[in-house]
């Protein structure tokens, strides 16, 4: 039986306290469940009327367990047992993160990285690819289809029988490739992107895969009940207080595992809260942190809540340690929630929290307007030529410096006084430090162990993102919240660069369109943005590591 624990310490449990009875009163929950669409004001209502399905995906889900099984029996029978996923945003963290805590193996592209992108394309004697795209017009996950097409073709394996087409019901995709022979499964066009774990693009590549998504769906149905019941219990409710009812908002939620045996659900909870919350200059910025030791934790600032996932059962929680300070004190000053349950439980779990949050902000819990003028910027550079961007301030070893923004760089030559005029721009109460790497988070993953150290020597809350992945989490965040970050983009010249079957433009000119496009969109929301372009990849990923590291002690000298 899959159950569901929320407790809370501090100002997260003064949340729960004061803002849940008022949730049970409206009857939110069962109102929810029903697909109220009215539920966040008449200005939400046509968006919310065309996404709530998710409520019921527990068991509307349930035809597509035989379609997959049957699919996935006739791979294994041909000799086909890798899968690869192309997919973007919660197409491709929901499945990573049900292979993950499966323990089966997905390969995520999730980019359009050169690199990573030829890396993938690889083994394919003996690999079907999932192509996920809700739209039909992801370019990203376009592009990815395009390059494994003839990549296929070239090995002489027909294309139609080893790609797998996940898409809603009349998208450009769907149409094309029902018209070109593939297999399609269609998703409930009624839910959207960052809620979808529990429909065709979380079910069909884990399934392939080998999870077992019967079960997933079953830990789901089984907490249904508690979570639409319009009780002071209710942990959906009591974690949408926490996570946005504190007062002061508390806007930074740090989520850290602590036992909780799923793999990387802090970078679903992450694009699900960061891009259902950002918006109107408000929102709750998802924070992923490794461990108790991170600073983060360990000296929550005045406008952080601390979230630990534990265990699947809420008697693995400590409550006497829970918002104790390092030394094992109590500290009152501290907001902590801990969380625990199965993962198919906690997937319904947050959707229903994260549904709650925008209530109790009074935003569209389900649009994401910020995201699409990122994407319109990156087409209209891809357009212009990307070739033509502006020559940089300065160039410091193997470092382009630039800067967006604002007049904030100053007559800084180098890459580390650049950072330090960056971080000038740091408002040391509410703000928060974003590092955008647009990269190959396979083989450059090193370069993440910088964030701890910029949260020490900045004393604010460091995100780190993998670009373009990002975009479809914390990016909406970063420019439709509130104006207190600044920016640090790191991009690079790709080793080879690898051309776009059928497109004018290569992943090279597509991945660095969408990096330009989001700073430019950025600095015109008077956000700071410092750009590092690594002219040589290796040397200058180097250079920008030792000088980023620079900045802080270890933890022991701090």
């Amino acid at each position: 039986m899959s159950s569901l624990g929320v407790v809370a310490s501090g100002a997260a449990a003064d949340a729960i306290a004061t803002k849940v009875p008022d949730l049970v009163e409206s009857q939110f929950a069962s109102k929810l469940f029903a697909q109220d669409a009215t539920l966040w004001g008449p200005d939400a209502e046509s968006e919310s009327a065309i996404r709530l399905s998710w409520v019921n995906l527990p068991r509307s889900s349930r035809p597509l367990l035989g379609e997959i099984a049957a699919l996935r029996e006739q791979l294994k029978d041909e000799g086909v047992d890798r899968v690869v996923l192309c997919g973007m945003g919660g197409s491709s963290l929901a499945p990573e993160v049900i292979c993950g805590t499966a323990g089966v193996d997905l390969v995520v592209l999730d980019s359009s990285q050169p690199d990573m992108v030829r890396a993938a394309i690889t083994d394919l004697d003996r690999t079907v690819v999932v192509v996920s795209s809700k739209s039909g017009s992801t370019v990203e996950t376009d592009s990815q289809r395009r390059a494994f097409q003839a990549a296929f073709s070239e090995a002489g394996i027909d294309p139609t029988a080893r790609i797998v087409i996940v898409t809603d019901p009349g998208s450009p995709l769907d149409e094309e490739s029902r018209a070109g022979g593939y297999r399609v499964i269609n998703a409930d066009p009624n839910v959207g992107g960052r809620y979808s774990a529990l429909t065709a693009f979380g079910l069909v590549p884990s399934g392939l895969a080998g999870a077992d998504i019967e079960a997933l769906l079953d830990d789901a149905e089984a907490v249904a009940d508690v979570l639409s019941a319009d009780d002071d219990g209710n942990p959906g409710l009591r974690l949408g207080a926490a996570m946005a009812g504190t007062d002061p908002l508390r806007d930074k939620f740090v989520i850290v595992d602590d036992g909780s045996g799923i793999v990387g659900f802090a970078d679903w909870a992450e694009q699900l809260i960061a891009e259902s919350t950002g918006k109107q200059g408000t929102g709750v910025l998802p924070v992923v942190v490794g461990g108790d030791s991170d600073p983060e934790v360990r000296w929550p600032a005045a406008d952080v809540t601390v979230a630990r996932l534990v265990g699947d059962s809420d008697d693995d929680v400590d409550l006497d340690a829970l918002g104790s300070g390092p030394d094992g004190q109590a500290d009152g000053s501290r907001s902590e929630v801990a969380v625990s349950g199965t993962l198919g439980a906690q997937l319904l779990l947050w959707e229903v929290a994260t549904a709650a949050a925008g209530r109790l902000l009074d935003i569209n819990p389900f649009d994401q307007p910020d995201v699409e003028s990122a994407k319109k910027a990156a087409r209209a550079l891809l357009d212009k030529g990307i070739g033509d961007s502006e020559a940089p301030a300065a160039t410091d070893g193997a470092v382009e410096i630039r800067s967006l923004g604002g007049d904030w760089l100053g007559d800084a030559c180098t890459v580390s006084d650049a950072l330090a005029a960056l971080f000038a721009q740091l408002d040391p109460a509410r703000g928060y430090v974003s590092v955008m790497a647009y990269l190959d988070r396979i083989t450059d993953a090193a370069l993440a162990d910088v964030r701890p150290g910029l949260a020490r020597h900045t004393e604010r809350p460091t995100t780190f993102g993998w670009g373009p992945r990002f975009l479809h989490s914390t990016g909406q965040f970063h420019k439709g919240g509130p104006a207190t970050g600044v920016y640090l983009q790191i991009t690079t010249a790709p080793h080879e660069d690898l051309a776009i079957p059928g497109r004018e433009f290569t992943f090279g000119d597509f991945i660095a369109s969408q990096a330009a496009g989001d700073a430019q969109v950025l600095a015109e929301h008077q956000r700071p943005v410092l750009q590092l372009h690594l002219a040589d990849h290796d040397a200058g990923l180097a250079q920008v590591t030792r000088a980023l590291t620079d900045l802080s002690p270890t933890e022991g000298d701090a």
